[in-house]
């Protein structure tokens, strides 16, 4: 068996192109089905789609990028050579090194991040409920949460690490002079968005709103800093009222619109809008950045506050790569190990086989009454026979390098050193 990679991230595709292959979490177990068939032959998947990456990870008897390559291209509705261009393909051990570093947040936009682990357990989850995760992808999943776990608690890779909530905050400090004066509303109810809540809770605004499609949900989040929640069909009526919106929900087209924004600030009166759009696909219709008095930042722009912190934690990665390191090598080993499977289950068929037929000779021994010391002396004769048939008629190969090479494999099976 081996494993291969294929993906897109912030690093090598802008977010324009990501958003085409961004995977709902309710259609995901469709698409797992749908990747699975469109290989001639059974192979493992398993697909992490997050705000900041697309990434299909495979296992099989041979590697299938372009087929895996030409899936992808047709569920984003993309020419197969302009994905290309944007994407990154692994195969072997490198896979399983990306795979470990994702999992370890050194391939992250936030350096050191540990939401990434979260995401990537919920990918493999679904795989495995979905029945495309097999033993190889298993273990390689299981293999990278520890080693993130290592790296994590023997390094400092997370130490002054700037999440995208702080991030968010950062920049609208740039804009307001005191978060205390304004309104902020927040678009879906998910773990983003709760992180946002909590770093904008900090700095204790004039008003928190939580805007979901689920009311339940927003209710219950907007009730822990003593908030209120509105629907999402109130949204655009209700748009000119905040100072401050942060999106991100897993909608598939923009819930605010160039029409709504362009009505609220009417009623706004020039008062300034301060927007992020931390969904893929994006929340907030792109024109929207284009107007007056909005300033409007995508998961893209954060870059430059969430990099300010990236110096003091590269001298951690120095460390990191070493744990990572060792995990992929002994991930390696089990892996070929597995080769060996096949012939492992024969050789144990074989002596299995042995031992019956010794046994059924004894047994009808006992039968005729001969003695129970011959008995057991016939049937380990026999069984000494049968195992060193093999080595003997090596150790008299005519070939004397072959003879050579069995000889040093005879000593070091049978006889002690």
């Amino acid at each position: 068996m081996t494993v291969w990679t294929l993906g897109l991230n912030h690093r090598t595709a802008p977010i324009e192109l990501r958003e085409r292959f961004s995977f709902a979490s309710d259609k995901l177990t469709q698409s797992l089905q749908g990747l699975r068939t469109s290989f001639s032959t059974h192979k493992e998947v398993a697909i992490l789609s997050t705000c900041n990456r697309t990434e299909i990870y495979c296992a099989g008897e041979e590697v299938h990028i372009p087929q895996t390559l030409s899936w992808l291209a047709e569920t984003g509705k993309t020419k197969v050579d302009l994905l290309q261009s944007h994407t990154y393909t692994l195969e072997g051990m490198d896979s399983a090194r990306h795979a470990f570093r994702v999992a370890s947040g050194l391939d992250s936009m936030v350096l050191g991040e540990s939401q990434i682990l979260g995401q990537l357990k919920d990918a493999v989850r679904l795989a495995a409920d979905s029945g495309a995760l097999g033993s190889t992808l298993n273990q390689m999943f299981q293999r990278s949460f520890s080693v993130a776990k290592e790296v994590r608690t023997a390094t400092e890779i997370g130490a002054h690490s700037i999440s995208m909530a702080a991030a968010s905050v950062r920049l609208a400090t740039r804009i307001f002079e005191n978060i205390k004066d304004t309104d902020v509303l927040f678009v879906g109810a998910g773990e983003m968005i709760e992180l946002c809540v909590d770093h904008f809770a900090a700095r204790s605004p004039r008003s928190i709103t939580i805007a979901n499609r689920s009311m339940d949900k927003g209710q219950a989040l907007a009730y822990k800093h003593g908030g209120q929640a509105i629907s999402l069909a109130d949204l655009p009526a209700q748009l000119s009222r905040f100072d401050v919106v942060i999106s991100c929900t897993a909608s598939t087209s923009p819930l605010i619109e160039l029409a709504d924004v362009k009505r609220a600030l009417r009623t706004r009166k020039s008062r300034p809008f301060f927007m992020v759009d931390l969904a893929v696909p994006r929340d907030i219709e792109s024109a929207v950045k284009s107007l007056q008095d909005v300033y409007l930042y995508t998961i893209d722009d954060l870059t430059e506050v969430i990099n300010s912190g990236k110096n003091q934690r590269l001298e951690a990665v120095v460390d990191a790569e070493v744990i990572i390191d060792a995990g992929v090598q002994r991930f390696m080993a089990w892996l070929s190990q597995r080769r060996d499977v096949p012939i492992i289950q024969e050789l144990t068929c074989q002596a299995d086989a042995w031992r019956q037929a010794e046994l059924a000779r004894a047994r009808k021994n006992i039968e005729k009454g001969q003695d129970i010391d011959y008995v057991l002396e016939c049937l380990s004769t026999g069984l000494m026979k049968k195992m060193l048939n093999g080595p003997l008629r090596e150790l008299h190969n005519p070939n004397s390098e072959e003879r050579e090479q069995a000889l040093v494999a005879v000593k070091k099976m049978f006889l002690k050193t």
